[in-house]
């Protein structure tokens, strides 16, 4: 079967920046639904017609992939808002109660730095500003079920920072989905 709308994708992938270096490897074919929101429109296109067994290789310029990277997203928000066990890096679905409130409450948020009183969260994705070279395998197609073309998605959220609820999203960040979360 060839990829089309509304089918169902195992890939793996290499993912580079520009220069060559290797920013995330995905060993184990991750299942994606095409024709909803688990990849992003530049990959689904380039996928589109290829059979189990191909390689694309593609690559996507900030626009095309996490977009230019927005300062408006960075909060400084107080140290004893968050966990005692925090670390650079951490993820969070919105930001705690008694945060800033201009802050979007729909986005997953990443601590970039920590401080004795204040904690700096970053609302953009970890790759945005980067252009990016993805060599894509395709290991398998199918056609999607009724009830995953309904949700429009598989749950995999490596290419989204929007939090749709929070006992749904699988996989934030940089990490494939799977196990490698930032929680």
């Amino acid at each position: 079967m060839k990829i089309n709308q509304q089918c169902v994708v195992a890939l793996t992938w290499t993912l580079k920046d520009t220069l060559g270096e290797e920013l995330d490897v995905l060993d184990e074919p991750v299942e994606f639904l095409v024709g909803g929101t688990d990849l992003l429109a530049k990959i689904e296109e380039a996928l589109l017609h290829h059979s189990p067994g191909d390689t694309v290789d593609l690559q996507l310029e900030p626009i095309d992939a996490f977009g230019d990277y927005d300062d408006r997203l960075l909060f400084l928000e107080p140290r004893h808002l968050f966990p005692a066990e925090l670390e650079a890096g951490m993820g969070f679905e919105g930001l705690p109660p008694g945060s800033n409130p201009a802050a979007p409450p729909d986005r997953l948020y990443f601590v970039s730095d920590i401080y004795p009183d204040h904690v700096v969260m970053d609302g953009n994705h970890p790759l945005a500003g980067i252009a990016l070279r993805i060599q894509l395998k395709v290991h398998a197609v199918r056609e999607a079920h009724e009830e995953e073309v309904g949700k429009g998605t598989l749950g995999t959220g490596f290419f989204r920072m929007q939090v749709d609820a929070p006992d749904e999203l699988q996989g934030p960040g940089i990490d494939p989905p799977g196990p490698r979360t930032l929680h």
